[in-house]
């Protein structure tokens, strides 16, 4: 549930609209797969009847009434524990691991924190692969190998990211 993290995280910068959060999710988040209005808009729902959210205000408009969200302190709490906890090494990642990084820095939270245990996170089941495919049948040591370059290639990304927590800062606050 990466949308609802990345969306609560928007929210505690700001109260926003439907329809202002897809546009701000897009601009930091979507790269080449932008949210689709319908999964905002559910999930909105989602988060509010989870009590991570509420409405803070309704406008008319031209159209429809515009809700304006905020994030509830239960929200703000939800936020901060998936913030700080590190997430398993797999495949396609990156996207969530680029989010946290994101959501920490606009928020004013400690990224070099969160990569910090992240890296830790990896290198544990960087050892765990390794120990598995000393013994592993040799189909199975291919599938340890690519489950490696994968970690690897994360763990890059990590010590990459970490060294430019300054600038990703400058520029995220945009």
């Amino acid at each position: 549930m990466t949308v609802g993290y990345a969306l609560l995280g928007l929210l505690e910068e700001a109260e926003r609209h439907g329809y202002d959060l897809k546009q701000s999710y897009d601009r930091r988040f979507g790269g080449s797969r932008p949210v689709r209005f319908g999964q905002v808009y559910r999930t909105l729902a989602q988060l509010q009847r989870d009590g991570l959210i509420e409405v803070s205000g309704v406008e008319a408009g031209a159209g429809p009434e515009r809700k304006r969200y905020s994030i509830t302190a239960e929200g703000v709490t939800d936020l901060e524990r998936w913030l700080s906890e590190p997430e398993d090494p797999q495949p396609q990642l990156q996207a969530v691991l680029f989010q946290k990084v994101a959501l920490a820095l606009l928020s004013g939270r400690s990224a070099e924190s969160f990569l910090d245990s992240q890296r830790d996170r990896h290198l544990a089941a960087m050892r765990e692969l390794t120990a598995a495919r000393r013994t592993a049948a040799p189909q199975d040591a291919l599938l340890i190998d690519y489950q490696l370059f994968h970690i690897e290639a994360d763990l890059r990304w990590i010590d990459h990211a970490a060294g430019r927590l300054g600038t990703l800062a400058e520029e995220i606050q945009l």
